[in-house]
């Protein structure tokens, strides 16, 4: 089955806007086994988009077009369809009667301006869109199944749960299945990694590996085809604990897992407790604990202590150490850490200071140097990095550095 994709819409070309919808239907059609042939994008243009129709249905059973079916002038997918497929717009009773029942629950009266979301081509089958205005619709221009979604990233991902892959799925008619086990690794290149895992799905037919870099990590994607449940599964645990004995301790998480699910999984296991001290990541390694529900069970303290004064004042990091190390150095995050430890009463703490720039930088510490520590009851450790990149990267790498940190050695406990 070969399957495009068409994203619609003057703020995707403009750059205004990032493109999720597309990577999402093409990762979950992946997911069954469905891989996606070819992705154009045009703007609201009538004639660009009927084009565009036309000429993916030459060449492909299935296209999926997202964007235009909203109630402004320059939403004209469903005028655009309707000329490329050769049909008179009519009005839809069934999507005005979704639209008048969803002003209704929102106790809301219904502008006229939304009526022109019903104008649909006539004979297309409606998609319910259960929790927006626009409704979906799909119909068949010589032979390939046409598939058309509002753009609104929320409202697109429901409906093609819902309808569209099972809508897909039944088009395709058969009973293979495609499943799909994914690994984070952080602290390998994407080169390495490929190089450690080369022989992976040669050694096991009916396995193949893929990579997806997603800084600072790399994803590892197993995927298997087939018709027989039992036996995919066996195929994906397999090469999955291959991929764990090839890369070690730089798998951080595991299928369904991410690296900040990971850690507080293992703190739930371990019972232990965390206070945090940050300078450079401003709360981001806090962001990311209490980003997970439940967190409250071990997350004891967070403290950005930004300025010299503060970390003296707060954490009891001695001035006349600030004076003599500077606040980047191995010294600085040990004390902070050793301060947030005696603060919270907590079994861990973990620091991070460095110069994450464009300014601050030195010849002895550049922008990019990080120091980070963690104390515990039996005594405190730190470790010096040099992380490249902007602002924005050496802060984020920063803190999946850190969690890192916190991972190994909750796995250590």
């Amino acid at each position: 089955m070969k399957t495009a994709l068409l994203s619609i819409g003057d703020e995707l070309l403009f750059g205004e806007v990032v493109d999720t919808n597309s990577a999402r239907i093409a990762a979950r059609l992946a997911d069954e086994g469905i891989a996606t042939a070819r992705k154009l994008t045009v703007g609201d243009d009538e004639g660009e988009i009927a084009a565009a129709l036309e000429e993916l249905a030459r060449g492909h059973d299935v296209v999926i077009a997202t964007g235009g079916l909203g109630p402004t002038d320059d939403d004209v997918t469903a005028r655009a369809v309707a000329r490329a497929t050769g049909r008179r717009l009519v009005l839809n009773e069934e999507a005005m009667g979704h639209l008048r029942e969803f002003f209704v629950r929102l106790g809301r009266e219904m502008h006229p301006a939304n009526g022109r979301q019903c104008l649909l081509p006539a004979k297309a089958e409606l998609i319910p869109n259960p929790t927006g205005t626009a409704c979906g619709f799909h119909l068949l221009l010589d032979g390939c199944l046409l598939i058309f979604l509002p753009g609104v990233p929320t409202e697109m991902a429901v409906m093609l749960e819902e309808t569209v892959v099972p809508l897909v799925l039944g088009r395709r008619g058969d009973s293979r299945r495609t499943r799909t086990w994914t690994l984070t690794v952080f602290g390998l290149s994407e080169a390495e990694i490929g190089a450690r895992l080369a022989d992976v799905d040669r050694s096991r037919p009916g396995l193949t590996v893929a990579y997806c870099v997603e800084f600072p990590m790399v994803q590892v994607k197993l995927r298997v085809t087939g018709e027989d449940e039992e036996a995919l599964t066996a195929l994906l645990e397999d090469g999955a604990a291959l991929v764990r004995e090839r890369l070690g301790g730089h798998v951080v998480a595991g299928d369904g897992e991410t690296i900040d699910t990971t850690v507080a999984r293992l703190f739930r296991e371990t019972g232990m407790t965390l206070a945090l001290a940050e300078s450079c990541t401003g709360g981001l390694i806090a962001g990311r604990i209490t980003a997970i529900p439940g967190s409250s069970a071990y997350f004891l303290l967070g403290a950005v202590t930004y300025a010299n004064d503060a970390k003296a004042r707060l954490l009891g990091v001695p001035q006349g150490l600030l004076a003599e190390t500077g606040a980047v150095s191995a010294e600085v995050a040990k004390a902070m850490a050793r301060g947030a430890r005696q603060l919270a009463g907590s079994d861990l703490a973990l620091a991070v200071t460095g110069i994450a720039g464009p300014e601050g930088g030195s010849p002895d510490k550049p922008v990019g140097t990080v120091f980070i520590a963690l104390a515990n009851r039996a005594g405190c450790s730190a470790k010096g990095y040099h992380f490249r990149g902007d602002r924005d990267r050496i802060r984020t790498i920063t803190a999946v550095t850190a969690m890192d940190w916190l991972r190994r050695r909750l796995l250590s406990q």
